[in-house]
């Protein structure tokens, strides 16, 4: 199987988006993991993607603004809301890479509700917020429902330095153009649009998390290996398509 070499930003190669979108204050946790962990999680049709022979998992927590139908203007207040996921890294058997969400924490209850009635992502409800203290963002997040109730998150990071040139697992980490999910008997890849992302240096200060372990995936108890933060991007989103299998 030939996969696609990691793009630092695509070409627009989908017909009209169907969403729109920003990503801002994005705080980006990783660890490595063994393929064979994540490899049961992953949908039909998709295998763990690996860099040097490891795959890794994610923590990541943002503020979404202005989700909304195409180009047009964000829904108010609804449209803009904090999210916590936990994500890992898949490539489908045509070879395209991508991200398979575990959970997506989000802070309003109505997008839960259409992302998992519509897509059947595994988004939840979540108490969450962001302080920040000049350098320092604290991202926190407590589970609501579907459960399990009461799972929380709280990492601190201090921003650092830009950079100019990312390293290719921080290129193999960030720079992901699809998800894929498993929606009504297939395999969906629904895939995305943003510029190159503005990234930064970031050091963890603090981090006590149980949404990883809910996630089915091992719970950290070593450091991070990658820490990054960016402002932000807008985003743009195409309609899903099915992912055949070839095996």
């Amino acid at each position: 199987m030939d996969i696609e070499p990691i793009a630092p930003a695509p070409s627009r190669a989908f017909a009209p988006a169907i969403l729109g979108q920003r990503w801002q204050d994005l705080a980006f946790l990783h660890w490595a993991v063994a393929p064979d962990r994540v490899a049961p999680l992953l949908p039909a049709g998709t295998h763990p993607d690996t860099l040097d022979g490891v795959t890794y998992v994610g923590l990541v927590g943002f503020r979404m603004v202005g989700l909304g139908l195409g180009r047009g203007p964000g829904v108010p207040y609804l449209g803009s809301f904090w999210e916590t996921n936990v994500r890992v890294y898949s490539v489908d058997d045509a070879g395209r890479r991508a991200v398979v969400f575990r959970s997506l924490d989000a802070s309003r209850l109505v997008p839960v509700l259409v992302a998992r009635a519509s897509l059947r992502l595994p988004y939840l409800w979540s108490a969450m917020r962001l302080d920040r203290d000049g350098d320092r963002y604290t991202y926190r997040c407590r589970r609501r429902w579907p459960g399990p109730a009461g799972a929380t998150s709280r990492m601190t990071i201090r921003v650092g330095e830009p950079i100019d040139e990312p390293t290719p697992l921080e290129h193999f980490l960030t720079a992901r153009w699809a998800l894929h999910t498993r929606a009504y008997g297939h395999t969906l890849r629904l895939p995305n649009w943003h510029p190159q992302w503005p990234l930064h240096r970031a050091e963890l200060l603090d981090l006590d998390d149980a949404l990883i372990a809910a996630a089915g995936l091992p719970s950290p108890t070593d450091p991070p290996v990658s820490v990054l933060y960016s402002p932000g991007v807008p985003v743009r989103f195409g309609p899903p398509v099915t992912v055949r299998r070839t095996g």
